[in-house]
Formats: C-alpha cells, sequence, structure tokens
C-alpha cells in the first residue's frame, strides 16, 4: 500500500487500520511458521486450531491479543511474545456462550508468566460476571522461570479463580501437551478433565524422579493418559486427538447447565416409554453371574446415549450423564462386570466426587444398584476405606437434587446404605423381583446365625443349604424392604425407563430445606 499522509504529515487511518491488520497477523502465526509447522508435525493443532474447533465457526470474540509482560531479566527484555503465549476471549458452543483460554506452545513452549496468567484470570471473571463455562486448554512447559516468582505468584491467581469458579460455572481443563510442576493442579481443580494421547501430566518429571528416588519411568508412563486413566484418576475421558479433545468437551458441554442457578437445556426427548422386555434378560438370574450394567443403562436412557466419565478408572461403577425423557441425569452404576461390583476405595471416590458435582449443577441423580458390598481386606482398611466409603455416603445425604433408585439385585450391608437407599434421602426407590436387599448374602449370613447349627447337623452340608435357602426366601427378597417403606415399589424390569421418567417428573420441583450453615464437612 502506497504510504499516504494528510496535508498536515500526519499518518492516515487508512495506514493505521493497515498496520493494525499486519500485526494481527502476526499474532495470528504464534511463534512463527516453523514453529507452527513443528506443532503440526507432532500432530498438534496451534492454540488458535484448537479454539476454532471447540466453538462455533465464526464465534471466538478474542480479548488482550496485543497483551505484553513487562519482564527485563535474562534476555526478556524488549522480546516479542504475541498474545504473550496464550490466546483467551469468548465463543459460543452450540449456540451456548463459553469462555476460554489456549495456551501457545509456539510462543515460548506456552510458558506462563504474570501477564499470561493475568489473561487467564480475566476469563475467569468473564465467566463468573456472565454465569458461563470457563474452558482451560493446557498445552505449556510450565512457570516461565525468566520472571521469577512473579509467574508463580501468577499461577496462584489462576487456582484462587478455579476455587471461586468452583460449583458455580463448569470448569473443563483439555490437556493437549505437556502440563507439568505446579501447572497440573489447575486441571485439578477444575470439574473434568480431557487428556490427549500426545499429552503428558505429572508434578515432577523423569528426570527429577531419577535423581531423587531412583526409579526411571518414561514421560508418558509417568503422566500420559493411560497413567492417569487406570492408576490416578486424575482424568475423565482420554482423547485420541485435538480434534477428539475438542469433540468430548462439545458433547460434554452439552449436557450441563451454563451455571448453578440454571438447569441443563433439555435436548432430542425421547418419549418411548413403552414396556421393555429385554432388559429382563440382560440381569442373569445367578447372583453370582456378573454382566456389564452399561447395557441397562442405554436401554433406560433417552436414544442409549450414555457418556461415561472416567470409563478405566475404578470400573466397578460406572458414572456419566445421559437424558431421560431430554432431561439431563447423573448416573451411577454398580457394574458387576468388574469384581462383581463391589465399593473399594476408588469406586467411593469416583462416585462420591460426580454426586456432589450435580447436586452443584442442579443435575438430578440416578442410581442402579448391584453390589456385594465394601471390598474387604487389609490393603483396603489401611489405605482408609472408612473415610473414602463415608464420602459416598455424606454425598449422597447432602444432596438435594432429585435422587431416584433402582435396584436390580444385590444391595447388601452398609453398601446398600451408601447406593443412594431411602434412608440417605433418595425420593423414590424401585426394586426388581430379582432384588436381594439384606445385611449380607444368604451363604455369609447363616454362617453368622446357624453356625451352632451347621456344626451339630448330621450332614452340615445339606442344613447349610436349607438354613441358605431359608435366609434367601426370608430375606433376600425386597419384599421385606418394600414392607418397610424402604422400597416405594416393586416393577417389571422392562417398565424401568417409565418409573424413571415419572419419578423424574414428578420431584422435578423438589424442594429440600437443609439446617442454616457454611458447609458440611466431608471425610477426606
Amino acid at each position: 500500500m502506497p504510504e499516504v499522509t494528510t496535508p498536515n504529515g500526519e499518518i492516515t487511518m487508512a495506514q493505521r487500520v493497515e498496520e493494525l491488520r499486519r500485526k494481527k497477523a502476526e499474532n495470528a502465526l504464534g511463534g512463527g511458521q516453523k514453529r507452527l509447522d513443528k506443532q503440526h508435525a507432532a500432530g498438534k493443532l496451534t492454540a488458535r486450531e484448537r479454539i476454532g474447533a471447540l466453538i462455533d465457526e465464526g464465534s471466538f470474540h478474542e480479548r488482550y491479543a496485543f497483551a505484553t509482560h513487562r519482564c527485563t531479566h535474562f534476555g526478556m527484555e524488549g522480546k516479542q511474545l504475541p498474545a504473550d503465549g496464550v490466546v483467551t476471549g469468548a465463543g459460543v458452543v452450540d449456540g451456548r456462550l463459553i469462555h476460554l483460554a489456549s495456551q501457545d506452545f509456539t510462543v515460548a513452549g506456552g510458558a506462563a508468566g504474570e501477564v499470561h496468567c493475568d489473561k487467564i484470570v480475566e476469563m475467569m471473571h468473564a465467566s463468573l460476571s456472565t454465569g458461563s463455562p470457563f474452558v482451560f486448554i493446557n498445552d505449556s512447559g510450565g512457570a516461565r522461570i525468566q520472571e521469577g516468582i512473579d509467574s508463580l505468584a501468577g499461577y496462584g491467581r489462576v487456582f484462587y479463580h478455579n476455587t471461586l469458579l468452583s460449583g458455580v460455572v463448569p470448569q473443563i481443563s483439555l490437556i493437549c501437551g505437556p502440563c507439568a510442576g505446579g501447572a497440573a493442579y489447575s486441571p485439578a481443580l477444575t470439574d473434568f478433565i480431557i487428556q490427549t494421547r500426545h499429552a503428558q501430566m505429572f508434578i515432577t518429571g523423569p528426570g527429577v524422579i531419577k535423581k531423587v528416588t531412583g526409579e526411571e519411568v518414561t514421560a508418558d508412563q509417568l503422566g500420559g493418559p493411560e497413567a492417569h486413566m487406570h492408576y490416578s484418576g486424575v482424568v475423565h475421558f482420554v482423547a485420541d486427538d485435538d480434534n477428539d479433545a475438542a469433540r468430548i468437551c462439545r458433547k460434554l458441554l452439552s449436557f450441563l447447565p451454563q451455571n448453578n442457578t440454571e438447569d441443563a437445556p433439555p435436548l432430542d426427548a425421547d418419549p418411548h416409554v413403552e414396556h421393555d422386555p429385554e432388559l429382563a434378560s440382560i440381569v442373569p438370574d445367578n447372583a453370582k453371574q456378573g454382566y456389564d450394567v452399561r447395557d441397562v443403562i442405554r436401554r433406560v436412557v433417552d436414544n442409549a446415549d450414555y457418556l461415561e466419565i472416567q470409563t478405566d478408572w475404578a470400573p466397578t461403577i460406572s458414572i456419566g450423564f445421559a437424558r431421560v425423557m431430554g432431561r439431563t441425569v447423573g448416573v451411577v452404576a454398580n457394574n458387576p462386570a468388574h469384581r462383581a461390583g463391589v465399593l473399594d476405595i476408588d469406586s467411593s471416590d469416583k462416585a462420591s466426587r460426580f454426586i456432589r458435582f450435580c447436586n452443584a449443577f442442579n443435575i438430578p441423580i440416578v442410581t442402579l444398584v448391584d453390589v456385594p458390598g465394601f471390598m474387604p481386606g487389609v490393603e483396603q482398611e489401611y489405605g482408609g476405606i472408612i473415610r473414602h466409603g463415608a464420602k459416598l455416603l455424606f454425598t449422597y445425604s447432602a444432596a438435594t437434587v432429585p435422587k431416584i433408585t433402582v435396584i436390580l439385585r444385590k444391595a447388601y450391608g452398609g453398601a446398600y446404605v451408601a447406593m443412594a437407599s431411602k434412608d440417605l434421602g433418595a425420593d423414590a426407590v424401585a426394586a426388581w423381583p430379582s432384588a436381594e436387599i439384606a445385611v449380607m448374602g444368604a451363604e455369609g449370613a447363616v454362617e453368622v446365625i446357624f453356625r451352632k447349627e451347621i456344626l451339630e447337623a448330621d450332614d452340615p452340608d445339606a442344613k447349610r443349604a436349607e438354613l441358605t435357602k431359608l435366609y434367601r426366601e426370608t430375606f433376600s427378597t425386597p419384599y421385606v424392604a418394600a414392607g418397610r417403606r424402604m422400597v416405594d415399589d416393586i416393577i417389571d424390569p422392562g417398565d424401568t425407563r417409565r418409573y424413571i421418567a415419572t419419578a423424574l417428573e414428578i420431584h422435578h420441583s423438589k424442594r429440600d430445606v437443609r439446617p442454616a450453615k457454611k458447609h458440611g464437612l466431608m471425610p477426606l
């Protein structure tokens, strides 16, 4: 463009606009074309491409694109870092507002400094003030060392605001690259973490671990998605790549309300509530035979659409989001396909955290019960099964959203109580005719109650079988519990979807008045 000036020699508006376009184009290139190419060669999208994959086309409203660091130490004076290494702004997902921050690894490795963190905090403020979800896309080498304690203080402000947002607006973290050191605590403070197979997340890296403990481990073994999905339980979803992470995030957001004052938006209501004879055949008649409870879940929710969370961690319990008659529900279900669906330390933690999320965001909870008890063993006792199991009791008791429970088969002992029993405030409890509601299984019970009779019998095995049958017929049925009003109704398995849909409709306007207090004290 030819240089044009006013008669007084001043720069024209056209020149200023051209300069603006040039600066924006430079910002869009992040760390430059070579680094963008390197990012793509690693199988990763750029910070801006990730935003584009997540939000509705053309809806991104960027903020603070020209923010600049003020560090003068260690060669940083005058150094240009486009957008200071993080792209921030607002966008729309399926027509609904979100605020987001996307770290740019092509700019100084996405390292977080003072201004970088303050940009993220500004988006958190915007989420609070507008009542919209906050999404943080992580791809960073950690704190910007040149800025010293200023970078640490910046991360501190991020953590503080993660806590302010907690329970007010949904927070989702996408881990699309490295997320190491203190930086990993921000995702841990959010509601859901989606990690790609290209990413690693840990507090101390392999080099430090080898120096301090002598253990040798790769970055992927230490903090890859398989490590966190199978062992630590830190992540909730594993994505194949950045595009898949964006897809999962969009799907997850579709089930969630904008904030804690709203309900999740109704969507794609499936009006079908007719009798389903196939349900009765999923659960085996043999109480010792396993089955996958997710087959039951998919037959009672809309369009068989079940978004399971933490699929491979603590698999004895299944949690996730679904819809019934178009309304979002949180599902908690024992899964006998894994160790008979027993409750242990990890499954108790998994379920209790999910229940707290659902309660915070007005999402009714549907609980499907088939549980033989809490996991026995020295390791579980030393690991604190008492306090971990108590979390489940606490969170179900504290939840004031509609709670619908269906007992499919076994419901024994303290685990029966813990799985949203009537005495923990369940609003509607139904049982299948196959339900066995008792202090313990018949085999174990007769060994305690009739030990003397069995020992003194001429044929102990026959006596044991006789007494086991008597106990099962007396207590291992839903009818005793129904007689005590601990079960509202005993239903044909084929009518489970209709029962849940009706109960949710009845209790949709539920109001639960609790004692005034700052907050309860959940076991840790």
